[in-house]
């Protein structure tokens, strides 16, 4: 079985966001960037389909050489390959369309995304590779296993769960529970080391309209101060939650 796991560069939750040339732009100073943490679930169970199955895993990404070390930590996991599309990641379907080339040259299985990215949160890209490339798909997927050419998914599904069984080849847009955050992988000084003789093949990307463009970027506003209300004063308070919370 060939996989294809998706992988987003994106800026650590925990980094200090700015922008620059009047917001129009993502300023890169200082950020640490890792795989997407949906990404890395869905990398984590191709582990699993790795070891118990024999698969064959490569790792994918969209975007400039400042992401191999991304890459790479991909192949530290456990990767076998991994292919950077030398573009900028920049529009939802641009992405789709480049990384749809990909599974096509590569007659994949099964290719395994995040359901989104925590940067844009977009969540198009996965829907999209599978309508580009007529494979079946299925979204939120929090469980998976394969059995010959036969897939049996679990998805959430609003108010609960759903488990679905399909044929390979497929789409998965993964999130925690495909695996669980105690079951990600860091990277041993071993599969450090064994990365750096693994592949990484750079390709060019074909041609691809941009249909959307980022204007501009602006932090949440602060929050406000907080009001403190007596205890035995309810009817400001409801009235504080009538016309400045708007709860109710």
């Amino acid at each position: 079985m060939k996989i294809l796991v998706c992988i987003s560069h994106v800026p650590d939750t925990t980094s200090k966001i700015n922008f620059t040339e009047n917001n129009t732009k993502f300023d890169t100073n200082g950020v640490q960037f890792v795989i997407n943490p949906n990404d890395e679930f869905g990398l984590t169970r191709a582990m699993w389909f790795k070891e118990k199955q024999g698969a064959n895993v490569t790792v994918v990404n969209v975007g400039g050489p400042e992401t191999e070390p991304t890459l790479r930590k991909a192949l530290a996991i456990g990767a076998d390959a991994a292919i950077r599309i030398n573009t900028p990641a920049t529009d939802g379907f641009s992405v789709a369309k480049q990384l749809a080339k990909v599974v096509e040259d590569g007659d994949f299985d099964l290719v395994i995304t995040g359901r989104e990215s925590i940067d844009y949160n977009g969540g198009m890209v996965p829907g999209m590779i599978a309508g580009l490339t007529n494979m079946n798909f299925v979204n939120k997927c929090i469980g998976l296993e394969i059995n010959g050419g036969i897939a049996q998914a679990v998805r959430e599904i609003d108010g609960g769960k759903e488990t679905v069984s399909t044929t390979l080849p497929l789409v998965v847009a993964g999130q925690k529970g495909l695996v669980e955050e105690s079951d990600l992988r860091i990277p041993n000084m071993r599969g450090i080391m064994m990365a750096r003789q693994k592949p990484l093949t750079i390709t060019e990307p074909i041609e691809s309209k941009v249909h959307t463009t980022s204007v501009s970027y602006e932090k949440p506003a602060p929050k406000g101060a907080v009001k403190l209300v007596a205890s035995d004063n309810l009817d400001e308070l409801i009235d504080l939650l009538h016309t400045e919370a708007k709860v109710i």
